[in-house]
């Protein structure tokens, strides 16, 4: 199974990022994490997205704050997809974090989930390696379902209590 690269522009957004990390342990799918800065580190960035797809990486998870530009910058420099993680900052909320992300020129795209998803970039993740990974189609299949589950479950405590 190919690799998930898990790549961040600070260790300060780790803890959003875990979720992602956690999705994919969740799944079962390799991974490997970095920090790696657009700005302080752009020949780091060049050097680790020109070689990610021979080092057997499937999917760039990259999750930054404030000017984001490290999803863009890998993006840049390998086909493989990458999918961005707008990080939550104290001056915006995020705001600037997102338009920084999914407002990519032409012919760079990088796909782009909520300020702090990175969970469900972890999803993303295994859905694009599933297209390739059988193995991954059930465990998707299974976790949406017990998602369906839980969420009839909450339905039916609701039904019987008072409001």
């Amino acid at each position: 199974m190919k690799k998930v690269a898990v790549i961040m522009g600070s260790d300060s957004d780790l803890p959003v990022m875990k979720d992602a990390v956690d999705k994919l342990k969740q799944f079962g799918i390799p991974y490997e994490v970095h920090v790696i800065s657009a700005h302080r580190t752009p020949a780091a960035a060049e050097q680790f997205a020109s070689t990610a797809a021979e080092k057997g990486f499937g999917v760039i998870i990259a999750g930054a704050g404030k000017a984001a530009h490290l999803g863009g910058v890998l993006a840049a420099y390998t086909t493989l997809p990458v999918i961005g993680v707008p990080i939550k900052t104290s001056m915006m909320g995020g705001l600037d974090s997102l338009l920084s992300i999914v407002q990519m020129p032409s012919g760079i795209p990088v796909a782009t989930v909520g300020v702090n998803g990175a969970a469900n970039a972890g999803i993303l993740a295994a859905q694009m390696l599933a297209l390739e990974e059988p193995s991954l189609v059930q465990k998707l299949a299974d976790f949406k379902a017990e998602m369906a589950r839980q969420v009839a479950e909450k339905d039916a405590k609701l039904q019987t209590a008072e409001i």
